[in-house]
């Protein structure tokens, strides 16, 4: 069993999470339940920030907050003194609402409205990370009519191919996802952006994937970048202030994975732009990352009630819970990884093998297979890691199953920061037909 954070198991065999016994928990807020360990959180957070100051480059740490949305955790990032990466409109809107400094927010994503991207520049976002040339238009056009400035990235693909899963390559040649620096349509964005007289062009961002184990795909994208920055400082006399490369800095879900510390992907890149940038003689740029699921991944743990079994004789014994694909999508998408206890008999040795059943009415809603655990029986409270980036983010009322409430824990306090969803909740948008 590995724990994370400040998880620990107690006398009584429980688990316990930031000082809070899980089962404790479960009595006062229900089940499904997440559960974030905020200090390990902010000890991430200042891990980042921490590595840059020792080396002495200035820089920026932006949650990537696609990972878990709420406006508790951008008042705890804000409070971290970190800035935000935003992917939506109603990413942005909970930030405002979270009164999380504007300044200090950067709005990606591949196909922002024109709605969206005048939200973030009539409240003044720090920069957008423009994506393509019809979004570069939309914000010449906002700019103009409205006579205010505004800073970009432009995002690139490096044509990077990360070591990660199909779905989450995002610097690869072939992707939705920004202009390609090799075939010249970076060039005639960076172009584009210098004619413009409203846009201040800051640098360039790539991301070239998630879960990441390794700096080799962070070193040459920086080298790629920079050898391009060369070429465009001595045809246009373009020096990037800021290079942003993004996140995908993987974490430990199971025994299978072996990240390295978030400090060494930090060290690594900071080594790599600043090798190419001396190479060329350029200035030394800022450095940005969006860190997310090493931010919040580990730090967040599911909570379930046992419920039904069902025993295939000589094939394998299934345990259902009261969630499932609705609050944790990724198994069914990703074919994603997860250890668990039960956390009511966290400190017995496991006796049996079993698979882990979700409760929607989907052969493919399965959390857990082939997990070893104690004998269980109904009421045990099941309890699964890392579950913290993409749950609650990606959770759906699929078979009208309400979404979960989230709890804070530190300290040995817990605070409910996201209720759960009554069934009332449900039908809120729902017209009657006569």
């Amino acid at each position: 069993m590995h724990l994370h954070g400040t998880a620990v198991i107690n006398d009584k065999g429980h688990l316990m999470i930031g000082g809070v016994s899980t089962i404790d928990m479960v009595k006062q807020y229900g089940t499904p339940l997440y559960v974030y360990d905020t200090a390990l959180i902010r000890e991430r957070a200042r891990g980042f920030k921490e590595t840059f100051q020792e080396l002495g480059v200035k820089a920026e740490v932006a949650y990537a907050s696609k990972a878990f949305s709420s406006i508790a955790i951008f008042q705890l990032m804000k409070e971290e003194g970190l800035s935000l990466d935003v992917v939506s409109g109603g990413e942005l809107y909970t930030a405002l609402k979270a009164e999380f400094p504007s300044e200090r927010i950067h709005f990606n994503g591949n196909n922002k409205s024109r709605d969206e991207l005048l939200m973030a520049v009539k409240n003044n976002i720090g920069c957008i990370v423009v994506d393509n040339f019809h979004e570069l238009r939309l914000i010449s056009g906002i700019t103009g009519e409205m006579k205010q400035h505004v800073k970009v990235l432009l995002r690139v693909t490096p044509g990077i191919e990360a070591h990660t899963h199909d779905y989450i390559l995002t610097g690869q040649e072939d992707s939705k996802f920004g202009f390609d620096l090799q075939n010249g349509q970076a060039e005639e964005a960076m172009k584009q952006s210098l004619e413009s007289e409203y846009i201040d062009l800051l640098g360039l961002h790539c991301h070239i994937g998630s879960q990441i184990f390794e700096t080799t795909g962070f070193n040459l994208a920086a080298k790629k970048i920079i050898e391009k920055v060369a070429e465009w400082k001595s045809a246009y006399g373009f020096i990037p202030r800021v290079i942003n490369l993004g996140g995908g800095f993987g974490i430990r879900y199971t025994q299978e994975d072996d990240p390295i510390p978030p400090g060494q992907y930090v060290k690594e890149m900071i080594n790599a732009v600043k090798g190419e940038t001396a190479r060329f003689g350029l200035e030394m740029p800022e450095i940005w990352i969006e860190p997310g699921r090493s931010l919040v991944g580990d730090a967040g743990t599911s909570l379930y009630t046992i419920g039904s079994s069902k025993e295939v004789p000589n094939i394998r014994k299934y345990l259902a819970v009261d969630g499932g694909m609705s609050d944790n999508i990724r198994p069914a998408l990703y074919s994603a990884k997860y250890e668990a206890v039960i956390a009511n008999k966290a400190g017995a040795d496991p006796q049996e093998t079993v698979s882990i059943a979700g409760k929607c009415c989907e052969s493919g809603d399965m959390l857990i297979w082939d997990l070893p655990l104690p004998e269980s029986e109904a009421g045990d409270i099941l309890a699964v890691f890392c579950t913290g980036a993409y749950g609650y983010s990606m959770a759906n009322n699929y078979n009208r199953i309400p979404r979960p409430p989230v709890v804070f824990t530190e300290n040995g306090k817990s605070k409910l920061v996201i209720r759960r969803e009554t069934y009332d909740d449900l039908i809120t948008l729902d017209q009657l037909l006569t």
